[in-house]
């Protein structure tokens, strides 16, 4: 009320003996615009203040306003940063004095005192006077006032913003208390921003993962419908899955559906199921929310094919090795009656002529016993345990070593091997029991080629030769002919 009658005194010429009405109006007016622009201000900073808006933009936008009401000619912002207090923005940026990313020193500091006192502090520069770090800068910029103000959020400090003037002016209480607002609201919005920041960046993290992972996932409603898939998915199935069902993308009947399941007892579902000629292991998981109610479904999809390759080769290798073995151990044993054989063959030879028939008996049982000494150390050779010890080989013994241990059982199957050695080849660095099993796999393929085939004529013609272009080049090369 007494605001009421001033006003109308003022504006009747009531107690206008002293001042002039005009006068008394035009300061009016003045005070009413600068509130309006200190109201504007803050209203500015709430909204116009955004995750796209520059921390820049934003103080150079307040600036420009605010030097139509106060002399101000320069602002800065110090945030704190793990226990420092580090500059990072200045407004004009010829008005930068330490680079951006500075961190300021506790000792002898305006602006740690400001952190300390949670008070803000209005300071007028001496030249000749050195109390604080700042002042040195202020001089060189030629400030001669500055406020500083702390930015308190949630009851803490997170910076301190300094509004500098090249003039020493005086600030009364309600400039230091529009001050105050506009820390406090620029306080806010760095917060708010920084927060909105923290929660991009976790999104971006969790969208990346989610999108990097090797897995299929899918993002299901109750319905069975598709909501979010990642890469792997995408290119697994080659198209857009947005609201598709996933019974029918999976193609399972949908009595037997895993969200039908899952809605049933809110366990995780695992089952394997086969998908384009591939095997997949599905597992599905109930999403609840903060009432404990599902809302949604998260399916795990992975193809699995190779890894059960891999491990049916590895059980066939497992029975090969044990095959292995114990054809080690057979060989073993039969050498020693072979030995024998061999030996008492010998002896018997030298008592008979080569024209008694006899002898011809005897020299057939020691030549078949031979070859049977060959095929069993051959055996034993192609068995070994041993460390693959890399040394000077021959690709020729190799292939001569497979050829004695199985040529004799392909030849009885119909099939012709013509052999084609190049006896120039040079020795390589290498495993001659690894090599052999490379021959030894090809020869297999090609006989089982044959097999399959109805022809009068098969044949594998086996090659080695060295080529020009390298030093080992190609060292031995396997051809079916099937002549009609």
């Amino acid at each position: 009320m007494n605001d009421r009658q001033q006003l109308i005194s003022l504006l009747t010429g009531v107690q206008s003996s002293k001042k002039s009405y005009y006068t008394e109006l035009k300061k009016m007016v003045i005070e009413l615009k600068k509130k309006n622009m200190q109201l504007e201000i803050i209203n500015d900073i709430t909204k116009s203040f955004n995750i796209d808006m520059s921390m820049d933009e934003m103080l150079k936008n307040s600036i420009d306003k605010l030097k139509t009401i106060f002399p101000v000619e320069r602002i800065s912002l110090s945030l704190c940063e793990n226990h420092k207090l580090v500059l990072t923005n200045v407004y004009p940026a010829h008005s930068l004095y330490f680079p951006i990313g500075f961190v300021l020193p506790k000792e002898r500091s305006l602006y740690w005192q400001v952190i300390q006192s949670l008070e803000k502090i209005f300071y007028q520069i001496e030249e000749d006077e050195d109390l604080y770090v700042e002042v040195a800068v202020y001089n060189a910029l030629g400030i001669r006032s500055v406020l500083l103000i702390p930015l308190i959020s949630k009851g803490k400090v997170i910076g301190v913003l300094s509004i500098g003037s090249k003039e020493k002016v005086v600030y009364d209480e309600d400039d230091l208390s529009f001050f105050q607002q506009f820390c406090d609201q620029l306080a806010v919005c760095i917060e708010n921003a920084r927060l909105y920041n923290e929660v991009l960046t976790s999104k971006k993290e969790w969208e990346e993962t989610f999108r990097a992972v090797s897995e299929m996932i899918f993002l299901i409603d109750l319905e069975g419908n598709v909501l979010r898939y990642n890469d792997a998915a995408n290119e697994f199935f080659q198209g857009d899955l947005y609201k598709k069902d996933i019974c029918k993308l999976l193609s399972i009947n949908p009595k037997e559906s895993p969200i039908v399941e899952i809605l049933e007892t809110k366990k995780p579902v695992h089952r394997r199921i086969h998908i384009q000629q591939r095997v997949c292991e599905l597992r599905s998981y109930p999403v609840l929310n903060e009432k404990q109610n599902m809302y949604a479904v998260i399916m795990y999809l992975n193809d699995i094919t190779e890894k059960l390759q891999i491990e049916a080769q590895l059980v066939q290798s497992g029975k090969l090795a044990a095959i292995g073995e114990m054809a080690a151990g057979i060989a073993h044993e039969l050498n020693n009656p072979l030995t024998a054989i061999l030996g008492n063959a010998q002896l018997l030879l030298r008592s008979f002529s080569k024209d008694d028939r006899i002898y011809k008996l005897l020299f057939d049982i020691y030549s078949c016993g031979k070859r049977c000494k060959t095929i069993i150390q051959n055996l034993l050779t192609f068995s070994r345990q041993d460390e693959y010890r890399f040394e000077d080989c021959s690709i020729n013994d190799a292939v001569e070593q497979v050829l004695g241990l199985i040529g004799d059982q392909i030849c009885k199957q119909n099939i012709i091997i013509q052999k084609r050695l190049d006896v120039s080849i040079e020795l390589i660095e290498g495993n001659v029991q690894q090599i052999s099993q490379i021959v030894l796999n090809l020869l297999i393929n090609a006989k089982d080629a044959l097999e399959e085939i109805d022809i009068p004529e098969k044949i594998i013609v086996i090659l080695t030769f060295r080529t020009l272009s390298t030093k080992i080049g190609r060292i031995f090369s396997f051809r079916c002919r099937m002549n009609p």
